[in-house]
């Protein structure tokens, strides 16, 4: 009877992690698309490149802003709730957003998109966390980082089927928004406490308890940012088309989609520090090796790798946040990933791009090399729980 029940609970336990995957799939999904529909719609309207940049750092902006308020908000009405109501106002928000055609009111609402947003993604990754068995924590996790890697990618696609052009576009990521609250609703019950009023850690309260874990992800969200805006201008200064670019970053993504799992259950035979560092050494000798191969047939596996590992940096920090953590401190440990994530996306590529106009095209692997070179040695050097 005992080991029936336990299958049972077991049973349940998939179940509750399979619904929130499922949510933040949708949710990545919707995200994915809103980034290049926006930026097509502005272009169309005559909007210059420095004010479409500017709109789109809104959303990183509004993240960065709302992180802290997370951990106040799961406490006050229930981390369930929250995530609720947050899908619902990102489908309003969204509908505004298609309503308006606005460039000056786009930059309010795309703060507000990112504020109603970060909730929903913050609790959800907490909830996974939470779910997950410790001895699959690492497998589980890579899942998670492959699936929120492919919906962001599946976002531009759906523009190839419904196009650019009025309201079919926003109606997906309206409606994506809708289904993501329907996924969470169907396994609320099943969820775990994370909000409990006991114990309680602010965002900037759990910054000395795991200063290393907010670095490396500042280094993962500022490679990748970076990485993503500046690789098709890295190209140019050695002639080569757009379109050979372009196929290199789909590569980059692929190898970040392919090996999160891979990566995952390396971490659950090792520890995901180890891992961690084994991937931030691995992407720091990609930046080495990324002029000496961009002209040759080696660039398509290198990239593929870089990919690869440079995610895993933060899908391992992801792991050890979960190892170590738990209850209010795993909320504001998460809302904290959430903000640095917002400061590295913002801050990394500007210097990339600063040191690209004073070193040329080499600024950028010098200045990624060069952070991921830093975490690596705070890696080795710094305490093991840091």
């Amino acid at each position: 009877m005992v080991a029936g029940s336990d299958k049972g609970e077991e049973a349940l336990q998939w179940a509750a992690i399979t619904g929130v995957i499922a949510t933040v799939s949708v949710f990545a999904l919707a995200q994915g698309l809103s980034y290049p529909l926006l930026s097509f719609i502005l272009q169309r309207q005559g909007v210059s490149p420095a004010m479409i940049g500017l709109s789109a750092a809104m959303t990183p902006i509004g993240f960065i802003l709302s992180s802290p308020l997370i951990p106040g908000l799961a406490r006050r009405f229930g981390a369930g709730r929250t995530a609720l109501i947050c899908a619902a106002l990102s489908a309003v928000v969204l509908a505004l957003i298609g309503w308006t055609q606005n460039v000056y009111l786009w930059f309010l609402l795309r703060f507000l998109i990112g504020v109603v947003t970060n909730p929903l993604y913050v609790l959800s990754e907490i909830w996974v966390i939470a779910l997950a068995p410790p001895a699959r924590r690492g497998r589980i996790m890579g899942v998670y980082s492959t699936i929120i890697s492919a919906g962001f990618a599946a976002g531009p696609l759906c523009l190839l089927a419904v196009g650019t052009e009025g309201w079919p576009p926003f109606l997906v990521g309206i409606c994506a928004f809708m289904l993501c609250g329907i996924c969470l609703a169907s396994v609320l019950p099943r969820l775990p406490k994370v909000d409990e009023a006991g114990h309680q850690v602010s965002v900037l309260g759990f910054v000395p308890l795991a200063w290393l874990l907010l670095f490396a992800v500042i280094v993962a969200a500022g490679f990748e940012q970076a990485s993503l805006a500046l690789l098709p201008v890295y190209g140019t200064h050695y002639g080569i088309a757009e379109t050979r670019m372009s196929a290199l970053l789909s590569v980059m993504i692929a190898g970040n989609i392919a090996m999160q799992v891979p990566l995952g259950l390396l971490a659950e035979r090792l520890t995901a520090r180890l891992v961690r560092l084994f991937c931030t050494v691995v992407t720091t000798l990609g930046c080495m090796l990324l002029p000496l191969l961009i002209e040759t047939p080696l660039i398509w596996p290198t990239i593929f790798i870089w990919g690869a590992v440079s995610y895993g940096i933060y899908t391992m920090s992801i792991i050890e946040l979960g190892e170590r953590f738990s209850g209010s401190t795993l909320v504001a440990g998460n809302a904290a990933f959430s903000l640095m994530w917002g400061v590295g996306g913002i801050s990394v590529p500007p210097v990339a791009g600063s040191a690209m106009d004073v070193l040329g095209a080499t600024g950028l692997p010098i200045t990624l090399g060069l952070l991921c070179l830093a975490l690596a040695l705070a890696t080795v050097i710094g305490p093991g729980k840091a």
